[in-house]
């Protein structure tokens, strides 16, 4: 023999684990096919958030717009209640005028009166044989009533 034909030494196999090296390599693989679309990902993730923060811009403009249409309806409607008060406090104070009230007085013959009496009228007398009576119902009544 040789000196370049010596026996090699007992070299043990490169790979110990076959199940390891082939589950290695298989997370290689899906690591690699994550990153291959890793950016598009994250591109699509910004976009969605820039377009949820216009969608939210634009709602809230949305909204602050319909309020100060809002407020500009009720303001008118207040002016005009305002004035309708105002047209009716004269009309009012022009009916409750005394010089009008003596004229109309007069064109009904009416005059102020001579003598005043007190007139008092007696309680109405409760059966013995019922019960005294609760007004419940009309207080329901008015309690549902529209306002």
């Amino acid at each position: 023999m040789s000196a370049h034909a010596a026996p090699h030494p007992q070299r043990q196999p490169r790979i110990s684990n076959a199940r390891t090296a082939k589950r290695a390599a298989q997370q290689r693989i899906a690591r690699k096919s994550r990153a291959r679309y890793s950016l598009l990902t994250s591109f699509c993730g910004v976009l969605c958030v820039l377009l949820a923060c216009a969608m939210l811009y634009v709602t809230l403009t949305a909204k602050l717009t319909s309020l100060s249409y809002a407020v500009a309806r009720a303001e008118r409607d207040r002016a005009q209640l305002q004035a309708q008060s105002a047209r009716l406090d004269g009309q009012l104070a022009a009916l409750e005028a005394d010089d009008r009230l003596a004229a109309v007085a007069a064109r009904l013959h009416m005059s102020d009166p001579a003598q005043f009496a007190v007139v008092t009228l007696p309680h109405p007398a409760m059966r013995r044989d019922e019960p005294p009576r609760l007004a419940l119902l009309a207080g329901l009544a008015g309690l549902l009533r529209a306002k």
